[in-house]
């Protein structure tokens, strides 16, 4: 029997998903300060799933339960912005897959969204999606930069699942 090369312990696991999440929002950074993209709701939406995600798995990482109830419960905790980033991701590729005459009309900025709105209805609002979350300013590979999101925010739930909920992961490879 050979050993395997990422059999790596829970906490690096934990530490290099977060580290990860770190770095993809660097990245939506760098295209924002140095490459002149200006994030449309949505993409700000996506930043706050991957750092909610980055920082639960940071905490899962330095707290590194060895019982598989204490692992579960930060499986859980780390699904939630998982999940939610997808979704996010996911209605952002469906507006920038829209023809062009069924695109919604550009909405004001989040910044004035914040002071005239409750965050509920702010929201709403956004993952309603405008026409500025439309565009496509950037690919890589024929790719958008939501639909990345999209590619990472499943990878790195199934990263979640293989290192939170090894039994469900072993049992899926059968």
């Amino acid at each position: 029997m050979t050993a395997n090369p990422f059999r790596w312990s829970f906490r690096a696991r934990c530490l290099l998903g977060a580290a990860t999440c770190a770095l993809l929002i660097c990245y939506a950074l760098y295209t924002q300060l140095v490459g002149g993209l200006l994030p449309c709701p949505l993409c700000i939406f996506q930043r706050i799933a991957f750092a909610a995600l980055g920082v639960v798995l940071l905490a899962a990482g330095l707290h590194a339960p060895r019982g598989t109830a204490g692992r579960r419960a930060w499986g859980v905790l780390a699904l939630l912005p998982a999940l939610l980033g997808i979704g996010i991701a996911g209605r952002h590729v469906w507006l920038q897959g829209l023809p062009p005459e069924q695109v919604p009309m550009c909405g004001p900025g989040l910044d004035f969204l914040m002071e005239a709105m409750p965050i509920t209805s702010v929201i709403r609002t956004v993952l309603t999606g405008s026409g500025e979350c439309a565009n496509v300013d950037w690919t890589f590979l024929g790719l958008s930069m939501p639909a990345w999101s999209l590619a990472w925010f499943v990878l790195l739930a199934l990263w979640v699942l293989a290192t939170m909920f090894p039994a469900v992961a072993r049992g899926a490879r059968r």
